[in-house]
């Protein structure tokens, strides 16, 4: 029921030991019957989608309901539309929604239109109290935000039922909520989920982060660490799907690539696109964005940013599953049948020459040069296994870039930071004294140091535009960042990739923070579009 769901997302949101929040969701995966735990299972990993709820729609409700203004400045306050709605709306005489099913939720609003949807949403919300509301939100709208990734849930059905967590991983993106197949196999004993015919997504294997100490290089091979997005394209019987690292299915803005796998295969690679100054070879980041998150893809698009998948793995070739052969054999395999694949869309990421610790130095220096992330370095005797094995993988990045920027804008943050103005637009210096923003950044800072940046916030806002505020230009933040690239997407005409802030300088005037010109310097040892 909507109650006990209720009490499930209320729980987890107040409890902060990773452990305590896996038993809490196992204990209800094993207490709540089926339907209703595959739907909540469902919402908590952010898979359950209604085309006819929006968060306009929402914010509509609301306009109507509630005078604008108090509105406005409650959802500042609370930053989450979701829980100001609930919080604001009137609390029934008798709830009459109680012991309404999420099964029954989920088949309204599957089966609601936007033209019917606004009903449906504001007849639950008149006979749900405040928790109940709040979960029937966060489950209509999706994106719980309330401290539990997917992989955590994952960990908890594995938990609940006494099965390994690499077998839900493997079963998982085959099937769909509520999971029938996947609780009639771990809840009661069933077969395992057939998944041979379907397209679907295999848990990545993962690296850690390499410190730089000495390492045996003929243990280990080396390649590079490319710059752009790590897929999976994976045929299976004939229809080709090409997924991101976070099993989401990609193919609609790639389809060049769903044709041009020829046969049944499993890859993993790094998905590039072509550009025209580096000769057909892999352009920056910044092109590769023109791609990225796109529903459809103009013909224009595709001629102009061209993709194409730097292999570096083979996970299964026809009904052969090679993931538990080592890696060296996995390598040999793919070297054999990468001239079956058409080069325009598909190449072999080459093994660098390292045979000792000091060339796979040297190498590293060359990176940034070069336009590459780092180095991966990875057991040759490695079979491919899901998720991050301590021993086997590492990635050895180029340090970071950093540059003084200036804060000049915070929003709030979700979830458990909606109290706090967690994230933050800087800007560097024009040549003419202008400061211009050149990136955001919402992490990289310590609970402590939040705390006195929301301060900061509050105490210098000269100026409120909606949820974000505007600050005095005194405040100097260090920020680190991967790459950066020239963009006409923003007024200063530059852009990084994965900023974050680096240190806190309260030690540096704003007057002696960077210029553009100084970050235009840095492209050229980032990227060499």
């Amino acid at each position: 029921m909507i109650t006990t769901f209720a009490a499930l997302i209320d729980t987890l949101i107040y409890t902060r030991s990773r452990d305590a929040k896996v038993a809490t969701i196992a204990q209800f995966l094993r207490a709540t019957p089926h339907p209703d735990r595959g739907w909540a299972l469902g919402a908590l990993t952010d898979s359950l989608s209604f085309k006819a709820v929006k968060s306009s729609m929402l914010r509509k409700l609301a306009s109507d309901r509630f005078d604008a203004e108090l509105f406005k400045l409650s959802r500042q306050h609370v930053g989450e539309t979701a829980e100001t709605v609930a919080l604001l709306w009137p609390e029934p005489a008798q709830p009459k929604h109680s012991d309404v099913t999420l099964a029954e939720i989920i088949d309204a609003l599957n089966a609601a239109t936007p033209a019917t949807a606004p009903h449906i949403v504001a007849d639950y919300l008149d006979g749900l109290d405040s928790k109940c509301r709040y979960a029937f939100l966060k489950l209509a709208t999706g994106g719980m935000r309330i401290g539990v990734s997917a992989r955590l849930a994952k960990v908890a059905f594995a938990q609940a039922f006494g099965v390994s967590v690499d077998a839900v991983e493997e079963y998982w993106h085959a099937v769909s909520p509520p999971y029938d197949t996947l609780f009639a196999w771990a809840a009661q004993g069933g077969a395992a989920p057939d998944i041979t015919a379907t397209p679907h997504f295999r848990p990545f294997m993962l690296s850690h982060p390499f410190d730089g100490d000495s390492l045996d290089m003929g243990a280990f091979a080396a390649e590079w660490k490319w710059d752009g997005i790590r897929v999976q394209v994976a045929n299976i019987g004939g229809q080709a799907r090409v997924y991101s690292r976070g099993g989401d299915d990609i193919s609609r803005a790639f389809p060049e690539l769903t044709v041009a796998l020829p046969r049944n295969l499993v890859l993993d690679g790094e998905l590039l696109v072509k550009g025209v100054a580096q000769g057909g070879d892999a352009a920056s980041f910044n092109a590769l964005q023109q791609r990225l998150g796109r529903t459809s893809v103009s013909k224009q698009t595709l001629q102009l940013f061209p993709a194409f998948v730097r292999i570096y793995d083979i996970l299964h070739d026809g009904e052969t599953d090679l993931r538990a052969l080592p890696w060296s054999q996995r390598r040999a395999h793919l070297e054999a049948i990468i001239s079956e694949l058409p080069g325009d869309h598909f190449d072999l990421s080459p093994v660098l020459p390292a045979p000792d610790f000091d060339s796979l130095v040297r190498l590293r220096n060359m990176a940034r040069d070069a336009a590459i992330e780092g180095i991966m370095l990875k057991r040759r005797d490695s079979p491919y296994l899901a998720g991050r094995k301590s021993g086997l993988w590492y990635k050895w990045k180029v340090d970071p870039l950093t540059a003084d920027c200036v804060m000049m804008y915070a929003q709030r943050g979700n979830g458990k930071r909606a109290s706090f103005y967690s994230d933050y637009t800087f800007g560097c210096w024009r040549e003419d004294g202008q400061l211009l923003p050149v990136g955001k950044a919402y992490s990289g800072f310590s609970d402590s140091e939040l705390k006195m940046l929301d301060r900061f916030v509050r105490d210098n806002t000269i100026n409120q535009f909606g949820p974000v505020r505007e600050v005095n230009k005194t405040l100097v933040l260090e920020i680190a960042f991967d790459s950066i690239h020239e963009s006409k997407r923003h007024k200063s005409g530059l852009a990084m990739r994965f900023p974050r802030v680096h240190r806190i300088r309260t030690d540096k005037p704003a007057a002696q923070a960077d210029t553009l010109a100084r970050l235009r310097q840095l492209i050229q040892v980032s990227s060499s579009q």
